[in-house]
């Protein structure tokens, strides 16, 4: 049996490498409403399952 799913967040510069773009892309699809931002003021982080939605989302 297994438990609830985990969040596994990445910084914004993990998440940009994996999305194949840059940060600046990243920021933008934050201030757009495409990506949650997680994390204190000055540690961003995403959720990989969202970030790769995004990703699939944009890509079509």
């Amino acid at each position: 049996m297994t438990g609830p799913a985990r969040h596994r967040r990445v910084p914004t510069e993990l998440a940009a490498l994996a999305a194949g773009v840059s940060p600046a892309t990243i920021r933008q699809w934050v201030r757009r409403g495409k990506l949650t931002r997680y994390g204190p003021r000055n540690r961003a982080e995403f959720d990989i399952t969202e970030l790769l939605d995004v990703i699939r989302t944009t890509r079509g």
